[in-house]
């Protein structure tokens, strides 16, 4: 059997990789926490560990601080070694990220040679999300109001989360400020890169799509015999990517473990049990999302079936959720969609940058939830105007966001100033947004996905489970056919 094959599918694998580094993150956590290492003597044991020197409280009895030293260093470096290797395969990813978008958004916009057609798939795909957008948001807004997150957390503990993460939060405001300072007009000429070679360097994706958007057309307007050889190229260069995109999936549920260690190791128990209730409501909004509206969608638009749907697109969930970024998780969303879901590569190379890019439905249900949940902390009752403007706000404030981990709570503080809640309120969830980020980037990954999918069988460009069968049997042929 090929070193790139196994005989256990990639979606279940994956998940493996994530179920043991939540428990290899906790066992490391639980070498981290103050509780464990006061029964030995020993204070700071964050210090400790970070330094790997032993704040020695009384008296030891022998051979304490030997273990002490050692269970420390070992604790240190196997989370840092798992960093290391969750950020190695985040780089590949990113590395694949703006050539992909690129080739295959430029070669599929020239091999429509229709404009129209590239119309209609646009309009389909902003408006899908734009409505997508807002219902999450109002499921957010629903969820928060009847379950009420806000009032499950005492004053003494609020006070407590705000003081512990003041400087973090401040700083997260004054990112956001840079951003509501900007006009409309500046928002708009965003869009379009001043220097392109800029943009790809700096991973600007919603300016990439614009950049191969741009010399798509261009190559439909010339002449067919100028034209062809550079088609061929983007098409070639395009099978190169997807190539080392099938080859950077072979150690995606290492990685998983190895990212998964780092953030349950570092969050522990202690945070996620103050913000409990708030957690469950912002995750059972999004399964509602994801396990709901989004496959009722599919099932009622297209010919897909709910459990073809996610075993298709699992292994980008999980890898979203791993990563917390839909930005790098696109080269293997755009692999599940065209090789496993069946959508066409014209499709798929459009909607899913541009899904990216403007699809944000998990982050604009979070802020829905923390708005509330932050008013309801400070006694703050909410109109049903206030409400609306909080669906608008999200809504826009989505568009053109960096799809980076840790996005949402810049967005956030835009939407608390929109309503007049206390921005210094963020300070208390963000201990926990971490884990909320990874849950509601899987959530923004299957909404692209479900997009792809409407998309692609309203064009009439969806491959049949027998079609997709046949491409999978063979995913990574190290020694193909030569070609005659």
């Amino acid at each position: 059997m090929s070193m790139f094959q196994s005989r256990v599918a990639l979606h279940w694998r994956i998940l493996a990789g994530l179920l043991l580094g939540v428990v290899a993150g906790l066992l490391i956590n639980s070498f981290w926490t103050s509780e464990t290492w006061a029964a030995m003597g020993v204070n700071d044991a964050k210090v400790f560990l970070e330094s790997g020197q032993a704040n020695v409280a009384g008296d030891f009895a022998g051979g304490v601080n030997e273990y002490a030293d050692f269970t420390a260093k070992a604790a240190r470096f196997v989370r840092h070694a798992n960093e290391f290797v969750g950020d190695l395969f985040m780089r590949g990813l990113k590395f694949i990220a703006v050539p992909i978008v690129l080739f295959s958004l430029a070669a599929g916009v020239a091999s429509l040679n229709d404009t129209a057609k590239l119309g209609r798939i646009g309009g389909k795909t902003i408006g899908a999300y734009l409505i997508t957008t807002a219902v999450a948001i109002s499921i957010g807004l629903l969820a928060a109001n009847i379950v009420k997150p806000g009032k499950y957390v005492p004053e003494e503990t609020r006070n407590i989360l705000a003081a512990e993460y003041k400087e973090t939060a401040d700083s997260k405001v004054d990112s956001a400020n840079v951003e509501i300072e900007k006009s409309t007009w500046d928002i708009a000429l965003d869009i379009f890169p001043a220097n392109p070679f800029a943009s790809m360097a700096e991973g600007k994706t919603l300016q990439v799509v614009v950049l191969g958007l741009l010399i798509g057309l261009a190559l439909t307007l010339m002449p067919a015999k100028e034209s062809e050889p550079l088609v061929q190229l983007f098409q070639g260069m395009t099978g190169i990517v997807i190539k080392v995109v099938e080859m950077i999936l072979v150690f995606a549920p290492i990685a998983v473990f190895a990212l998964i260690v780092t953030v349950v190791a570092d969050l522990g128990m202690e945070v996620l049990r103050s913000l409990v209730v708030y957690c469950l409501t912002v995750i059972g909004g999004l399964a509602i999302m994801m396990f709901g509206v989004y496959p009722f969608v599919v099932r009622v638009l297209t010919p897909i079936k709910y459990g073809r749907f996610f075993k298709a697109i699992s292994p980008a969930q999980l890898l979203a959720f791993s990563s917390a970024s839909s930005g790098a998780t696109m080269p293997v969303t755009m692999e599940c969609v065209e090789k496993r879901l069946g959508v066409s590569e014209d499709v798929t190379s459009f909607v899913i940058p541009v899904g990216a890019t403007i699809n944000m439905d998990g982050t604009a249900l979070y802020q829905g939830v923390a708005a509330v949940f932050i008013a309801q902390m400070y006694n703050i009752d909410l109109s049903l105007m206030q409400q609306l403007t909080i669906v608008l706000t999200a809504t826009l404030a989505s568009i053109g966001t960096a799809a980076v981990p840790g996005v949402g709570i810049v967005m956030l503080v835009i939407v608390l100033e929109s309503v007049g809640i206390p921005v210094e309120g963020i300070a208390v969830i963000l201990g926990v947004d971490r884990i909320l980020d990874m849950c509601r980037t899987s959530c923004n990954v299957t909404g692209d996905c479900m997009v792809a999918a409407i998309v692609g069988s309203t064009e009439r460009e969806l491959r049949t489970p027998a079609e997709i069968a046949a491409d999978l049997a063979h995913p990574l042929d190290e020694h193909p056919p030569e070609r005659s």
